[in-house]
């Protein structure tokens, strides 16, 4: 079903995406400063609703503040959708949003109740990003760009930029999970040197806080390769489709960032401001690759595989 375009649902949508990125950064400062079990307790705290806000209290309590107005906005954002959105895939969007907000805020409370089990808060982060995922898509789907998209040039190449995208988008998730499996691990200074790993391309893998550490390294190589050929894709087959060549380039400034702060995290020994922006960085990566993954279906047409264009442009790119 064709859809008008909503500015007052767009803008409300993208508030919302930008809200949960905060509250990224702010959760990235929680554990940055050590203070998830700063307040005990849940869902209140020291069995207040509002407790002394000092020391570790202002991060744990702060985070669980603008988590819980996230919630709310993602609450109105469901009904204005349900309510405003004559596309049914949308709506759902909404209440896909709305579920994964509710089951974030439940494990928010478990890694609290259970004491910081590793299992939880690597849970914890993982959906964080799928929540901040599905927000991002709300915003990008109710933009007008999105709504007004009518030319569609091919999308020559193998895999299709749409595909190589995606994966992207996988890689970058699996690369986030490891980086929290690593965080709540304690295992960021496990290697304590870099480029290098003990001086060494390979360290000894004698412990599993070692294998986190590396295993987060190698999982940025693969993530740079993945943006590098996604952005080369677009750059040199569709730089004239604007709505690919700006998240092309702001992916590849993006990369380029979080590898410094990866290494900033070292050489300053888990400073909290560029451990925290590191967090935020690779969501901020991930969710640029998924705007590419989704433009690349709305703008570009995919060849039927027996034409001759496909055919004569088939190769990897």
């Amino acid at each position: 079903m064709s859809a008008p375009y909503n500015r007052g649902l767009h803008a409300y949508a993208v508030t919302v995406a930008v809200a949960t990125g905060c509250l990224l950064f702010v959760g990235g400062l929680v554990t940055s400063t050590g203070s998830g079990l700063a307040v005990p307790d849940w869902p209140l705290s020291f069995g207040q609703v509002f407790p002394r806000m000092t020391g570790g209290v202002l991060f744990e309590h702060g985070h669980r503040l603008v988590a819980s107005t996230v919630g709310v906005l993602t609450v109105v954002l469901a009904i204005w959708l349900a309510r405003a959105e004559p596309r049914r895939w949308v709506r759902r969007l909404g209440l896909v949003a709305l579920a994964a907000v509710v089951v974030q805020g439940l494990l928010g409370g478990l890694t609290v109740l259970l004491k910081l089990p590793v299992a939880v808060s690597v849970a914890h982060a993982g959906t964080a990003e799928i929540f901040f995922c599905l927000a991002v898509t709300i915003a990008l789907v109710t933009s007008r760009g999105w709504i007004a998209a009518d030319a569609r040039p091919a999308d020559e190449g193998a895999p299709s930029l749409a595909t190589l995208a995606a994966t992207t988008v996988v890689v970058a998730y699996l690369q986030i999970l490891v980086g929290a499996l690593m965080r709540h691990s304690g295992a960021g200074l496990a290697i304590p040197d870099f480029p290098l790993s003990f001086g060494r391309l390979v360290p000894p893998l004698d412990s599993s806080l070692v294998a986190y550490a590396y295993a987060h390294r190698l999982g940025a190589i693969a993530v740079s390769i993945c943006v590098l050929w996604t952005a080369g894709r677009i750059l040199r087959r569709h730089a004239d489709v604007p709505a690919l060549t700006g998240p092309a380039l702001a992916l590849v400034a993006l990369l380029a960032f979080q590898i410094f702060l990866g290494a900033a995290i070292i050489w300053t020994r888990k400073a909290v401001i560029p451990t925290t922006t590191h967090v935020v960085s690779g969501a901020l990566i991930l969710a640029t690759s998924l705007v590419i993954a989704l433009r690349a279906r709305r703008h570009l047409a995919v060849p039927a595989v027996d034409s001759p264009a496909r055919s004569a442009t088939g190769t990897v790119a």
